[in-house]
């Protein structure tokens, strides 16, 4: 893969939210947000990059708003995948090949709209980062979305068949924006909101929306493992009602099935963003 690009610090300012006054050490805002809308106008990719044509859309997409996949099929509650080969042994972090997953739980059936892209939802523009899941849920309520639920989410970059990837049972750092080498974050900086917003810019190193042609689930949905990590709604609401899912462009999971729920709603960092999902027309 190895496209590496960083945006200068000025062009990223644009579509960063500054962090909450009160930040910790390890970048949880404590308390709630200010629910402030979010920039309208998004940074864009450098002139000359052409998105990718997107896959054939599903015959019944009018079920769904414009710039949205369908994903609809049968989901399952619990699944067991079994790692054949491990990148990092010791800690069993990334999977370089899996068996074919099995359904341990219990099947139901899945219908729902989601984002194709990473907010703002725009093929050639890089998504946005520094948001809250309180500013995510209300980006979305102002489209007349919502937030993605963790199974609508799971389900739309699985498929079905329960793939551990959305291309497949391999992890492939060629198709999608994972396992590229991040650079150390100043914590104090990313805490102070006069130096916030440039010390995000400084550590972002998203690629714009479509950009990795062959990150695509079986629903035609764009970047879902790497890139940006996406807030979705923790359906248990345990420990708080916010979970992250696919993970960012650094050297973690990035898969499917697993959720991050340590951090509580109010948290931004400089990988986080979101996408947006809505229910079909019937």
């Amino acid at each position: 893969m190895k496209q590496h690009h960083t945006p200068g610090p000025r062009s990223v300012v644009a579509l960063l939210v500054v962090v909450s006054a009160s930040v910790s050490a390890h970048g949880v805002a404590r308390g709630q947000s200010r629910l402030a809308p979010l920039p309208p106008v998004p940074v864009r990719a450098d002139a000359g990059a052409h998105p990718p044509v997107l896959p054939a859309a599903p015959p019944d997409a009018t079920r769904c708003p414009e710039g949205m996949a369908l994903a609809e099929g049968e989901y399952c509650s619990s699944v067991d995948q079994v790692c054949l080969r491990w990148l990092d042994p010791d800690t069993q972090m990334r999977c370089a090949e899996f068996a074919p997953s099995r359904c341990t739980g219990r099947r139901r059936p899945m219908s729902v709209c989601m984002d194709r892209y990473e907010y703002p939802n725009q093929p050639g523009v890089r998504p946005q980062v520094m948001v809250s899941w309180y500013e995510a849920a209300r980006a979305c309520e102002e489209q007349h979305k919502r937030l993605c639920t963790q199974s609508e989410w799971t389900f739309a970059c699985e498929g079905p068949d329960m793939m551990p990837y959305p291309t497949g049972l391999t992890r492939d750092p060629e198709a999608c924006r994972i396992d590229h080498q991040t650079m150390r974050p100043d914590r104090e900086r990313l805490g102070r909101p006069s130096t916030s917003a440039d010390e995000s810019a400084r550590l972002y190193e998203a690629v714009p929306s479509g950009t990795m042609s062959r990150c695509v689930s079986w629903a035609g949905v764009h970047d879902m493992t790497g890139n940006a990590d996406e807030w979705t709604v923790n359906e248990s609401g345990r420990p708080f009602r916010s979970a992250l899912k696919g993970g960012w462009w650094g050297p973690i999971r990035a898969r499917c099935r697993p959720a991050t729920i340590s951090h509580n709603e109010g948290f931004v960092y400089y990988q986080i963003g979101f996408r947006c999902c809505a229910d079909p027309a019937t």
